[in-house]
């Protein structure tokens, strides 16, 4: 299985592409995207494309897609680590728990210091059961939960077992504050959003989110999409 491409690669064999997801790509726009210039520059009809893990819409950054043989490896793939650098808003909160919609509350910050903040983010490292976002892709009853909030459920979904393996306070300029969170399979940041929020005794939503790692893949070797299209056709 080979990491990245050249001219001379088979990507049948099984190739695993390291991308930078855009702002507002959903993940399949990216599996799409490449799996079209895969059969219209290499002529390749029937290949396999997938990816090891899931990014928002509004969230940015590493993308793992797998081609030809290396989809045997998504399952895999998927169950590794991942960190993330979140920016969240505290003292508002959204439905979403993110930008998807607007802010739907206020609550107070003048008790919030940044002692306070490292003291809550630390709270946060270890094994835990966590309550995943009503706006998510999760599956009830045969319909994904995003088409229920849509609907305007108001409907929780089952705590989930989570692990956070450790969070890092980056910056602290309320009402904004930045983390990087390492964190297991299944975890949603948007979640860790509402949870800080209230540890805080506030509020919170998630505003930004790049994903920096997954496994042993890093986002630094990561292609834009626009690189990688520009250098696949140029080959």
């Amino acid at each position: 299985m080979q990491i990245g491409f050249d001219k001379d690669t088979d990507f049948t064999e099984g190739v695993i592409l390291l991308l930078d997801k855009p702002y507002e790509w959903t993940s399949f726009n990216v599996v799409s995207k490449v799996r079209s210039l895969l059969r219209h520059v290499k002529g390749l009809k029937n290949i396999k494309v997938g990816h090891a893990g899931t990014l928002d819409p509004l969230a940015t950054g590493l993308l793992v897609i797998c081609i030809g043989k290396a989809t045997k490896q998504v399952d895999k793939l998927i169950g590794e680590d991942k960190e993330y650098i979140a920016t969240f808003v505290v003292g508002k909160t959204t439905s979403s728990f993110d930008l998807e919609k607007p802010v739907d509350a206020e609550f107070p910050t003048e008790h919030i210091t940044d002692e306070l903040v490292r003291e809550v983010a630390a709270s946060f490292v270890g094994p835990q059961m966590q309550e995943p976002p009503l706006f998510s892709a999760k599956s009830v009853n045969g319909k994904r939960a995003y088409e229920m909030a849509r609907k305007g459920s108001d409907m929780r979904l089952e705590p989930v077992p989570v692990v956070i393996s450790s969070v890092e306070v980056l910056s602290v300029n309320l009402p904004e504050v930045t983390l990087r969170i390492a964190c297991s399979k299944g975890t949603y940041i948007r979640a860790f959003a509402r949870d800080f929020g209230l540890r805080l005794s506030s509020g919170a939503y998630l505003k930004n989110l790049h994903r920096t790692q997954s496994g042993s893949f890093l986002v630094s070797d990561a292609l834009s999409l626009e690189n990688f299209e520009k250098i696949f056709r140029e080959m």
